[in-house]
């Protein structure tokens, strides 16, 4: 008896998924709510969890299709990996030999688990599992793996566990030899690309500059950080208090909070706010959702959420959907000044940045302070200049005496 692995129903407007990684070979053991395969849309990576526990069957469509909403990709069988593979009980002889063989295979496979495209890879490259040391949990080999394991050899590093006969076979490298690498574009990034560039061709877009002095915060912090984590149980950093700030400055200035549909200007009478966040499979902005009603220690706990879900690939359409501005940190990557490209339907985004000590001019004398560029571009359809400048220095104040805030003044 058997039952359909099926991709789930996909978000609304997406049409299609492209199937990515298959983390079961047919035939391998399955356990109920086990993730057997990843379909990526344009927006998230889907998980399709097994239903039951058996074995993989057949799998219908491999990685690299492109499939639909309740597509069937694959079955499960019941039953167990032993029970499918040797319906007959062997002799003596031949169990002495099988257990032999299969402990040759398991030695050659590493952990017996390695996916479709791992082995399509390990091929390609003349190597087995047992060449290549895992990194994931058990041992298992990931794609990285063998690819930092080549890399390894063709640099003349050592690559872990290589066995005699593989360094042997493999060529050697050609002296000024320029390797071409093309990959196809994920869903993600090239839905990431298509929004950028409408963002660009489709706005009147202008982005304004400001400077934070952050010795008033920092300060603050040094002398409230234990206490803060150990009430919170979260650190306190740069990222809460310039929501908040902005949180503020979008109810003074709701053309901010804007949006333009059609020949109508959308007022949102709350404060939807997206962050950007990096992850290995491109740049996605989770939502952090009613911030006019929630505490410094609510916006950095549910940044801390959404960062770990976006790093692990479990960010729903639903965290991701919707936002009424957003905020970009460059500065964590080290970025000095940039203009942060609009995320529409939004009319603006806040750019922060590197924060760096420089001399400027306080009460008179000068003195070295860590200052940090901020930068706000926004839609000049919807926003004007004397509003938007008016933003980013309520900004600045405000980040620059923190207690404004606490005080609502």
């Amino acid at each position: 008896m058997s039952s359909e692995i099926k991709v789930p129903t996909l978000p609304e407007s997406i049409a299609d998924a492209l199937i990515v990684t298959w983390h079961k070979a047919e035939g391998d053991p399955v356990k109920r709510d086990e993730v057997l395969v990843d379909i990526e849309t344009d927006k998230v990576v889907m998980e399709v969890p097994a239903a039951e526990d058996g074995v993989l069957g057949k799998i219908i469509e491999p990685e690299g299709t492109t499939v639909t909403a309740h597509q069937v990709i694959g079955s499960i069988e019941a039953g167990s990996a032993a029970s499918a593979a040797a319906p007959a009980a062997p002799s003596a002889e031949s169990s002495t030999a099988s257990a032999s063989t299969a402990s040759q295979d398991e030695e050659d496979s590493g952990d017996g688990q390695t996916s479709p495209s791992v082995r399509k890879l390990l091929a390609q490259h003349g190597l087995s599992a047992g060449d290549v040391k895992g990194s994931g949990k058990n041992g298992r080999i990931s794609k990285e793996d063998v690819e930092q394991h080549v890399a390894a050899a063709k640099s003349g590093g050592s690559a872990p566990v290589a066995s005699a006969a593989t360094a042997q076979a493999a060529p050697m490298p050609v002296a000024g030899e320029r390797e071409e690498r093309r990959v196809p574009m994920s869903r993600l990034r090239a839905r990431i690309a298509e929004r950028l560039l409408d963002a660009t061709q489709n706005t009147a877009m202008l982005t304004t500059f400001n400077e934070v002095n952050m010795h008033a915060f920092i300060e603050m912090r040094k002398q409230y950080k234990d206490q803060f984590e150990k009430s919170h149980g979260i650190k306190l950093g740069f990222m809460s208090i310039f929501l908040k700030a902005a949180t503020e400055a979008l109810k003074r200035y709701p053309d901010v909070n804007a949006s333009i549909d059609g020949d109508d200007i959308v007022y949102h009478s709350y404060c939807d706010i997206g962050v950007a966040v990096s992850s290995e499979r491109g740049l996605v902005v989770p939502v952090v959702r009613n911030t006019e009603f929630m505490s410094l220690a609510n916006i950095e706990t549910a940044i801390a959420d959404y960062a770990t879900k976006a790093r692990d690939g479990k960010l729903s359409i639903e965290e991701m959907t919707g936002g009424t501005f957003t905020v970009s940190n460059g500065g964590v990557f080290g970025s000095l000044l940039s203009t942060p490209i609009l995320n529409p339907p939004q009319s603006a985004i806040l750019g922060m940045h590197a924060t760096q000590a420089r001399p400027i001019a306080e009460n008179g004398e000068v003195v070295i302070r860590p200052m940090m560029y901020v930068a706000l571009s926004y839609d000049h359809r919807i926003v004007d200049g004397k509003g938007a400048v008016g933003f980013l220095k309520t900004i600045k104040e405000l980040v620059e005496d923190p207690q404004r805030l606490v005080l609502d003044l």
